[in-house]
């Protein structure tokens, strides 16, 4: 009964299916375990454990895949284990994400214990693994917490040839508690020297080190046996994809004012990873988005709120973190955050934003016609097109005055062409995706009407989208600049365009991989004998369907690869699909016939030997590509010192590096081309307004002037630093306009 009912929702669900940024596609829960504590829920979790478990079963992608599954689809570098086992390590590896908790003994008989019977366990409502695992951790974390305190006490003089792991997620548990000591006792001194190298002191390391683990633990405590079923069900349901994802009643509350893009803060997307409040998506249009100091993957140690004292955040509850982020309209928030590109915990940024409404009108497509100034004195007409992402009005759809991605392009790059553009750059860098239709479309403007994507569903059924337009509204040179944190539908755009040879791809090695789609189904609807159950029971996001281009390959893991590579600080395996616990993989099926645009694809490798010739010879291109082999060789080594000088060495380098660069800078200047906004505001505009150039002296000083601190001294006279990847993705398109129209001018001489 329960398959015939999912199916028929299903059907409906699937006509309102929008790509997910891949961030939100885990949304706003939270990994923070969750503790047996209170077992009297006012939820009964046994049905809605047994429900989401056959709702998986049944109704993802991969159907029909079950727990008693021996062999689930996997990928060749991971291990052989059973569906029970997958779930078993997810969640142990939610509970205990660096491996210092549990030991070895703990691991196996767990595994031994549960693996064999959890297929029937769970969907019967069974309930007892999850909570006797939990029991264990919150023993394992009451006996470290109390260890912990003596070592955070006991003096250190940090002088030892030492080294810690950094990141233990594929490490193995300790194989007895005396190892766990060791590991720990380590651990412990690399969080103390952490503390006391950090810029931005809280209070005496030994008091900030013990007081987050105080709070680790009181966090546990105080979890309902409801939150530690839901953490399980996210480790269920993740065991599937990395996308699909069980969401409690609060948690859908924070994905809906998430997706409205109405949230009053400082315009983030944050998710829980190894005990830090991560980003993982900076919204196009917010606060921090307009301050450009937050990156996706920095990490938020301490948040303070206004000029008040900060609060160490780490370890502490994902819901916990954002309440603290969140705030009136107007107030001000102090964030310290770890840096992305940082292998050292210790350093850190303080970065003070003004928390404001984030409106849609905000992420909206943009642009700029760039005066570009050839090497002999000529000057070219450019457009410069920013899609943040594929947004529509899904409540208003088919009203004429209903606003979404493609008709504003359509204005945008209309007024371009009355401003005689030569060539114009589509920016999907950073653009996590959206609606599926607006891509289709959105690909219509510059192929005309033809197959855009074909999805696959769970019984193997193959349909093809199609864009109806019928000719290309523009018909000029395109490139299409992509990196690591281009996603789902910005991936189908770019892929269709490279497909049909109408855009040369730029940017980093390939784009984030997520080639599946969700929908959203209310957990409560399949539980028709627990109707007053039904309204608790939270929701559970599906994958449902696989994306293809065209060609026949999958942008799933593979992502969209570059025609032509340019050194990225986001081109890194870190970021992406093939990152994430369990992703789909990669396959094919068959092509879709497709009028091809010749003129692009024979130009491509004279295009790529050119642009690495400029690219050798760019200065900031090869700083980029000494941070990240700097960045690569640390990840790769995964060791941090616990010697005091040492680390204080390593960090005065980097100043006298960073030093050393502006002052380069500052010799020779980069000129910046003259630029006019395009937007939809000025688009109408008889004269365009000309583009400035806004450093960030302003912000930065002032969260320098509110925290106290001197903050970095090389920052202090240091202006916007150059975007080398734009410079060079316009260098690229002046050469493809001027050997297409090379091209051109042959061909009309060899018909005459």
């Amino acid at each position: 009964m329960i398959f015939s009912t999912f199916r028929k929702i299903l059907v409906c669900a699937s006509v309102l299916c929008v790509l997910a940024v891949p961030c939100r596609a885990q949304g706003e829960a939270s990994n923070t375990i969750a503790p047996a504590e209170k077992a009297d829920t006012s939820t009964d979790m046994r049905p809605v454990a047994a429900t989401v478990a056959k709702m998986l079963e049944q109704g993802h992608y991969l159907h029909p895949l079950s727990l008693s599954e021996k062999n689930p689809p996997r990928l060749e570098s991971e291990n052989p284990q059973t569906m029970s086992e997958r779930v078993l390590k997810n969640y142990l590896q939610m509970l205990d994400y660096m491996h210092l908790y549990f030991t070895q003994d703990d691991v196996n008989e767990f595994m031994n214990r549960f693996a064999p019977t959890l297929s029937s366990q769970i969907p019967s409502g069974d309930l007892n693994a999850p909570r006797e695992i939990f029991t264990r951790f919150r023993q394992r974390v009451e006996e470290r917490v109390s260890k912990n305190k003596a070592l955070a006490e006991a003096p250190h003089d940090f002088k030892s040839s030492k080294t810690v792991e950094i990141d233990r997620k594929k490490a193995p548990w300790p194989a007895s508690s005396e190892e766990a000591d060791r590991l720990w006792s380590d651990r412990i001194e690399a969080e103390l020297l952490q503390e006391s190298l950090n810029e931005h002191p809280l209070n005496p390391p030994a008091k900030v080190v013990t007081k987050r683990y105080n709070q680790f633990l009181k966090n546990i405590n105080e979890q309902t046996d409801e939150e530690v079923i839901k953490t399980f069900l996210v480790a269920l349901a993740q065991s599937y994809d990395p996308h699909s994802e069980y969401m409690s009643p609060s948690d859908m509350e924070n994905f809906n004012i998430q997706m409205r893009l109405s949230l009053v803060g400082i315009g983030a997307v944050l998710r829980t990873d190894d005990g830090y409040a991560k980003i993982v998506e900076v919204v196009p249009g917010g606060p921090a988005d307009k301050d450009g100091r937050l990156k996706p993957n920095d990490r938020i140690a301490a948040v303070a709120q206004g000029k008040g004292p900060f609060e160490d955040v780490v370890d502490m509850k994902l819901d916990k973190v954002v309440e603290k982020i969140r705030g009136a309209k107007g107030s001000q928030v102090r964030i310290q955050v770890i840096p992305a590109n940082s292998t050292d915990p210790s350093k850190r940024n303080v970065i003070e934003i003004t928390r404001e409404e984030v409106k849609l009108k905000e992420s909206e497509a943009k642009g700029e016609v760039i005066d570009y100034k050839e090497p002999n004195g000529k000057i070219e007409k450019f457009g410069w097109l920013t899609v943040p992402s594929f947004y529509a009005e899904m409540d208003r759809h088919g009203q004429a005055d209903a606003k979404s991605t493609t008709k504003d392009v359509r204005k945008i790059v209309d007024r371009m062409k009355k401003e005689g553009i030569e060539g114009l750059v589509i920016d999907l860098r950073r653009d996590g995706g959206g609606s599926l239709e607006e891509a289709i479309n959105l690909t219509g403007l510059f192929v005309g009407a033809g197959p855009v994507v074909q999805a696959k569903d769970a019984t193997g059924r193959v349909s093809v989208a199609r864009d109806d337009e019928k000719e290309p509204f523009y018909t000029g040179p395109v490139i299409v600049l992509v990196n690591r944190l281009s996603a789902s539908a910005s991936e189908i755009f770019a892929a269709a365009l490279q497909d049909y040879g109408r855009a040369v791809i730029v940017g980093d090695e390939r784009s984030f991989g997520k080639g599946t789609v969700q929908t959203l189904l209310d957990v409560g609807k399949f539980m028709p004998l627990f109707l007053d159950q039904g309204a608790k029971a939270g929701s559970l996001k599906l994958t449902i369907q696989k994306f293809y281009r065209v060609s026949g390959g999958s942008t799933q893991h593979r992502g969209v690869l570059s025609d032509i590579v340019l050194p990225s600080t986001t081109d890194t395996p870190e970021i992406g699909e093939s990152s994430l616990p369990n992703p789909l993989a990669y396959d094919e099926v068959d092509p879709q016939p497709v009028r091809h645009f010749t003129f692009t694809s024979p130009l491509i490798e004279e295009l790529k030997n050119r642009s690495s010739e400029r690219v050798s010879q760019d200065a900031e291109f090869a700083y980029i590509n000494e941070d990240m082999k700097r960045f690569r060789e640390k990840l790769s080594l995964n060791q941090l010192s616990l010697n005091e000088k040492q680390r204080r060495d390593e960090m005065a380098k980097d100043k006298q590096m960073k030093k050393s660069r502006l002052a380069e800078r500052k010799k020779t200047p980069r000129a910046e081309p003259v630029a006019y906004e395009v937007t939809l505001d000025t688009v109408e505009k008889e004269k365009l307004p000309r583009v400035t150039v806004k450093g960030k002296l302003k912000a930065e000083k002032a969260a320098k002037a509110a925290d106290g601190a001197d903050g970095d001294d090389e920052k202090e006279d240091e202006g916007p630093v150059p975007d080398p990847i734009k410079a060079e993705a316009l260098n690229i398109l002046n050469d493809l306009a001027n050997q297409m129209q090379g091209t051109r001018t042959a061909k009309i001489m060899d018909r005459e």
